[in-house]
């Protein structure tokens, strides 16, 4: 049976308004059945970096600790901003040896300390799936390059570029092919599959609430389609849907459908 994780951790964003995040995390849990759902009481404050380049570490490390022990397979996570993803992976209590991830969103979130222009560790996520950036926070092992595949990558910054390379990448345009995602995990050899999705994967025109809106992106119901029909062929250790970043409660009414198809795909 799966279970829901509410993880309303908005320490890792980059955004002026980041604490939005917690509100788009409530907006969703509020259409989540309550008998399988669990909300962590994540840290309020910002936390410090303790002598590295990461933004608000210690607050990280908290909710990282919390998603350890509540976490674990047949889980979707709900953020909070997308590196929750990192912490879900690593509290996975069979390991990551035979996982694939996808990995959709608008960005690589490739960085790593050194090269990220905030220090915030969601631009770093998917390189601390990697096992690369802050020892702290990175995934050890990593998962090889070979067994991750993004979708829907459109704008990466200039330091992230050379890091895509060894990625298995699917575009906007792919996705129109139904069996494009599933042939390409089933591709890597993995037998279980982490989905992440970071809402801002989708495009502008299907939700609002997002901090970094990149136009040309997917639509819910392409979306969905195509996570089914991996299920279909590959089974979901879990998944991730985050970085809903609602201005208002209006607003995330009105954002709710397209969200909620994502949640039926991935549960």
């Amino acid at each position: 049976m799966v279970r829901f994780l509410v993880v309303p951790q908005w320490q890792g964003s980059p955004a002026a308004r980041a604490m939005l995040l917690v509100d788009g995390a409530s907006a969703i849990t509020g259409d989540l059945p309550r008998a399988a759902t669990t909300v962590l009481d994540v840290p309020v404050e910002a936390g410090e970096s303790l002598g590295t380049g990461v933004r608000r570490l210690s607050a990280l490390l908290r909710t990282r600790e919390l998603v350890r022990e509540h976490g674990g397979a047949d889980t979707v996570v709900i953020g909070g901003d997308c590196s929750v993803t990192v912490a879900a992976l690593a509290a996975l209590p069979s390991g990551t040896e035979d996982l694939a991830v996808v990995w959709c969103d608008a960005h690589p979130d490739l960085h790593t300390p050194e090269s990220s222009p905030s220090g915030a560790f969601s631009g770093m996520a998917l390189r601390a799936v990697l096992g690369e950036g802050e020892p702290q926070l990175a995934l050890s092992p990593g998962v090889p390059r070979a067994r991750i595949v993004t979708v829907g990558v459109r704008n990466p910054d200039d330091g992230e570029i050379e890091h895509l390379d060894g990625l298995s990448r699917l575009s906007v345009a792919d996705l129109d092919q139904v069996d494009a995602l599933a042939q390409a995990v089933a591709a890597t050899g993995a037998s279980r599959v982490w989905v992440h999705i970071d809402v801002d994967v989708l495009d502008p025109a299907d939700i609002v609430g997002v901090s970094s809106p990149a136009p040309f992106g997917i639509s819910p119901a392409t979306l969905g389609a195509a996570i089914r029909r991996l299920r279909e062929r590959v089974p979901l250790a879990g998944a991730t849907i985050a970085g809903f970043a609602p201005s208002t409660p209006a607003a995330a009414v009105d954002d709710l459908g397209a969200l909620l198809r994502l949640v039926g795909a991935v549960a």
